[in-house]
């Protein structure tokens, strides 16, 4: 398993929100499924994934929208792993941590109303 970034310390200052939609991301590359988003913040994401991922990689994410958050069908966003461990109630998921490191500026909105419309608690 990959290691961990300062596993069991809480590094970031903007606490993650539960995503409340069942939303897919794809490897814009490859085609294949990476995830289903399990959490997010403006500055990163948290997908539930069926395989580990390498950490400090940057992978181009395709996110597959609903109509009530955009008029088109998905957005690509390029994050980077940081870190990767099983799932505490499921040990064939890896819950892998991603930090955003480029998003097109008519996305930028879109994502941030996925973090309005889908995170829970709400602001």
């Amino acid at each position: 398993m990959a290691k961990t970034e300062k596993e069991g310390k809480e590094k970031r200052n903007l606490k993650r929100k539960t995503f409340t939609y069942y939303m897919q991301v794809v490897d814009d590359n490859t085609d294949k499924l990476v995830g289903y988003l399990a959490d997010i913040n403006l500055i990163g994401f948290r997908l539930d994934c069926r395989q580990e991922l390498p950490i400090n990689q940057n992978y181009s994410l395709r996110f597959d929208l609903t109509d009530e958050v955009a008029d088109k069908g998905f957005m690509v966003l390029i994050a980077r792993a940081k870190w990767s461990k099983l799932d505490e109630l499921d040990p064939f998921v890896y819950n892998i941590g991603f930090q955003l490191i480029s998003v097109a500026p008519e996305d930028a909105a879109i994502y941030q109303r996925m973090i309005k419309k889908y995170g829970f608690p709400p602001d």
